[in-house]
């Protein structure tokens, strides 16, 4: 029920221009002092996407921002079966170059001093979307286990031949980014209420409701711009502005409709709430 303040642009005027003494020139040939603009991101979206998607098992990582989208954890055959072993190697490189080649981002866990439930562990902890095991036994049946680290059928390993691993992999891994994003729309609607008076709104704030997950904490309201009233607001219940969603704008939602805290015409569909 709270906001979190990601990328922002600021306006700095020209006071950097004259802090660093650099100057353009104009269209009448004079020297001026540069005006700045400044827009970043910072750490604050790694931790947006932390509290977003992770869970009490560790991390979840969407995954075209993980950086090891696939890890594939092989389960070596015993010491002396030559066979299996070199089976087992034909079939993990011919994995490899599949799953590259799709562009998928790979990491073959052969760390042999580790044992395999650990490398699972370690591996669900760090957010890793697909893990793929390969064991001899699994190389004879032209099969491998896929188990993903969130979405539709997470929950269960799941067999895949040999040869459908790159396309399986490629289609799961799209319905994954897919899903975890459909769940944080959700979350996203389920947290903003509509159709409240102002002081609906301050109670709701005031008696700490938004702290309370989930719940609501955002407020999209009819808003008359006013930057005297938006001040008024933040002291009276340290709510802000968070952003004027462009979707409910582009729409005209505001019209027709009155400021639900001066009471004059909207001029904007407004998210107010608190911020961390």
């Amino acid at each position: 029920g709270w906001a979190l303040q990601s990328g922002t642009s600021h306006f700095l005027g020209q006071s950097f221009g004259k802090a660093f003494d650099v100057t353009f020139q104009d269209t009448d040939g004079a020297q001026k002092d540069v005006w700045g603009t400044s827009w970043g991101v910072s750490t604050r979206l790694l931790g947006a996407l932390i509290m977003t998607h992770s869970d009490d098992n560790g991390l979840v990582l969407p995954p075209r921002v993980a950086p090891v989208q696939v890890v594939i954890v092989p389960i070596p055959p015993k010491k002396n079966d030559e066979e299996s072993k070199m089976a087992m190697d034909n079939a993990l490189d011919d994995m490899v170059a599949g799953l590259k080649a799709e562009g998928l981002r790979v990491k073959v866990d052969d760390r042999d001093f580790v044992r395999n439930g650990a490398k699972y562990f370690e591996w669900e902890r760090k957010g890793v979307p697909l893990r793929i095991e390969l064991g001899p036994r699994d190389v004879k049946n032209d099969v491998c286990i896929f188990k993903y680290r969130a979405g539709e059928g997470s929950d269960e390993k799941q067999s895949v031949a040999l040869s459908d691993v790159a396309k399986s992999a490629v289609n799961g891994l799209e319905a994954m980014q897919n899903n975890l994003f459909q769940e944080a729309k959700d979350r996203l609607e389920a947290g903003m209420t509509t159709d409240v008076t102002y002081e609906e709104m301050k109670t709701a704030l005031e008696s700490d409701e938004a702290s309370v997950y989930p719940g609501s904490g955002l407020y999209l309201v009819p808003w008359k711009c006013d930057a005297d009233n938006e001040d008024a607001i933040k002291t009276e219940c340290k709510a802000t502005i968070r952003c004027y969603p462009l979707a409910e704008n582009e729409a005209g939602m505001h019209k027709g409709k009155k400021c639900f805290y001066s009471g004059k015409d909207a001029t904007h569909m407004a998210l107010f709430g608190r911020a961390f």
